[in-house]
């Protein structure tokens, strides 16, 4: 069995960019000499030099982050507080009520690099792709898209890169029984700066965050910014993605992984 992460590092903007200036993580670390000086609070009358292994004692990291940085996964309470109104509706669920029978299943993925930068995937699309892979999606199927802006990743030009899954594109493997999606890129969504010139343009609100909206109507669980996907096979590959239980939270991170047949 061949393991395969999926995740990107949570890092230090000035080491590797993924996110926008408004929502970059920041992590502090404190080394083992500063730890040795914590450990004193904790111990009456340690001395460091003296009583710890070298004089040092714990490293640790203090971290300021959002539950969208990172390698993370939506809950349908992200994009709305409702869900399911097609089947009926329902209270969003948070991802502390993340299914754990849907973090393990078959994982499809489809190489959407032929497309530009900013398309918005469709029915049609999704269906070529599955055509083209020999696939019909199934229930409990895991699908991620594989875009161009897997080749960004790290660099400014990551949040602008990648094509976006559509409303109606999105209810349509839903409604096959997938309950989990994901994407190398920032968003299930069509990149916002790309958007944002059709918004000029147009003033359609209907293409506002239209995949994510989509769980209103169909509640799912949806991951982004993917890595590695370009060394997953079409179909053959088991998915694993558990995310971190945050209480009433719209998001957590996972370590998503993938393992191939040997």
């Amino acid at each position: 069995m061949k393991f395969i992460d999926l995740s990107i590092p949570l890092i230090n903007p000035n080491e590797l960019i993924f996110d926008p200036p408004y929502s970059r993580l920041k992590i502090e670390y404190s080394n083992h000499e500063s730890g040795g000086k914590q450990m004193a609070f904790v111990f009456p009358e340690l001395k460091p030099e003296e009583h710890l292994p070298d004089g040092k004692g714990w490293a640790s990291e203090m971290i300021t982050i959002t539950t969208h940085n990172g390698t993370h996964m939506d809950a349908p309470w992200h994009f709305a507080p409702i869900q399911d109104k097609e089947t009926g509706q329902r209270k969003a669920m948070t991802i502390d009520e993340f299914p754990l029978e849907w973090g393990i299943g078959p994982l499809i993925v489809l190489d959407c690099t032929d497309l530009e930068d900013g398309h918005v995937m469709t029915v049609e699309d999704i269906d070529k792709k599955l055509d083209e892979i020999n696939h019909k999606l199934k229930e409990g199927d895991i699908l991620c898209i594989y875009t161009n802006a897997s080749k960004y990743a790290g660099t400014k030009e990551y949040t602008h890169r990648g094509v976006g899954v559509g409303k109606d594109a999105t209810l349509h493997i839903i409604r096959q029984g997938v309950h989990v999606v994901g994407t190398d890129g920032w968003s299930w969504d069509a990149p916002f700066s790309i958007t944002a010139q059709k918004w000029e343009k147009t003033r359609d609100p209907s293409i506002i965050w239209e995949g994510h909206f989509a769980g209103i109507e169909l509640g799912y669980f949806q991951i982004e910014k993917l890595t590695n996907l370009d060394k997953i096979p079409p179909v053959g590959a088991t998915m694993y993605c558990f995310p971190i239980k945050i209480a009433r939270a719209s998001a957590g991170w996972i370590r998503a992984v993938a393992t191939i047949p040997e």
